[in-house]
């Protein structure tokens, strides 16, 4: 049975910090039945998120059918904002599960803890794991394609186009699976690792054996984190980079943004230059290339975001689109073709 789920998004309903919400609302529409914003209630999801046609709401008070509240941002730091404290608390006090991706967990806080057992009530902190095994670099199937999303910066769409591609995979028939390693993939797929918080030499290990655990299938879509040009993030970016062990990337990048997210002083380097480095850094771990790139366009116009990705098209020689408004067809196609030539080096040996 689906969940009925109302989105705390209460003073920061915008695509960026928001981006749990947004979505959520494009993965799971048949489940969330409004967001939480008092400051801008009556409006609707479009207009402040960018995706769907989801009604903001004041108060839980209007939506007395949902079972579950849902922290639907991601700040820097993953706090949980002090204002908030009354909404979840009078969630609970209504016998609603809560689903947070934050960093700091409700579980671990007395008074939600206490209220929650009170009630009877599910507090689910999706971050939090016991994960303790390092990367053993060994039983990798490479008959599996395994294709990982990178990118300049942090919020630029390595999970959306993960997804997408994974659903214009199967589209085709591609046996593929999409591996979600941050909270609001796993919230979406129901599994993953939330490998940002993760103990740091335990990272490659916990990616490791997620893919470990589903190379069965023919393609994995691996959600990426961070970037390698990110100076507060990028030591989970190495890490996922090398637990990972792509064959195969796909760049990803807004179009426009010159300056590191959170680090806004940090201008973000020239794309072939991080191109270079995660090719650099991947073949320390195992032999991979970059097959394309998918450009966030949001920022342009329709004129603009086609002359980007012609532009970045001819100084690479890979193929470019804009997952979103054009559809993945041309990155499932880089996709098929490095599947295609995987298999000739690795024939698949096991029937599934």
């Amino acid at each position: 049975m689906n969940r009925r789920i109302v989105i705390l998004t209460e003073g920061y309903s915008n695509p960026r910090t928001a981006k749990t919400a947004a979505n959520l609302i494009r993965y799971r529409p048949q489940e969330v039945v409004a967001v939480l914003d008092a400051t801008q209630a009556g409006k609707r999801s479009g207009e402040l998120l960018q995706v769907g046609d989801v009604p903001v709401i004041a108060s839980l008070d209007d939506a007395p059918d949902s079972d579950t509240l849902l922290i639907g941002i991601a700040p820097p730091g993953g706090r949980i904002p002090d204002p908030w404290r009354r909404i979840i608390l009078d969630a609970i006090g209504r016998g609603k599960q809560i689903v947070s991706g934050l960093h700091e967990f409700l579980s671990d806080d007395p008074e939600f803890a206490e209220a929650a057992e009170l009630h009877g009530v599910r507090l689910h902190d999706v971050r939090k794991n016991h994960l303790r095994s390092i990367a053993k670099c060994e039983g990798l199937d490479e008959s599996t394609l395994r294709v990982l999303t990178v990118g300049h910066d942090c919020s630029v769409g390595k999970m959306l186009t993960a997804l997408e591609l994974t659903h214009g995979c199967q589209q085709r028939s591609i046996d593929a699976k999409f591996l979600a390693t941050g909270q609001t993939g796993i919230m979406i797929d129901g599994d993953g690792i939330p490998i940002d918080c993760v103990v740091a030499d335990f990272v490659n290990g916990a990616i490791e054996s997620l893919v470990l655990r589903h190379q069965r299938h023919d393609v994995l879509l691996i959600e990426g984190q961070g970037s390698l040009a990110h100076p507060a993030y990028s030591a989970v970016t190495a890490g996922l980079l090398h637990g990972a062990a792509p064959q195969a990337m796909i760049f990803v990048y807004e179009a426009g943004r010159t300056a590191t997210t959170s680090v806004e002083h940090r201008p973000i380097p020239p794309i072939r230059d991080i191109v270079n480095c995660f090719e650099t850094m991947a073949r320390l771990r195992h032999p991979s290339r970059m097959i394309g790139f998918a450009v966030n366009t949001r920022l342009l116009d329709s004129e603009a975001a086609r002359e980007e990705c012609r532009r970045i098209e001819q100084e690479f020689g890979l193929p470019a689109c804009d997952v979103v408004r054009d559809g993945p067809g041309r990155l499932v196609d880089a996709i098929e073709s490095a599947l295609t030539d995987q298999r000739r080096l690795h024939p698949r040996a096991r029937a599934h």
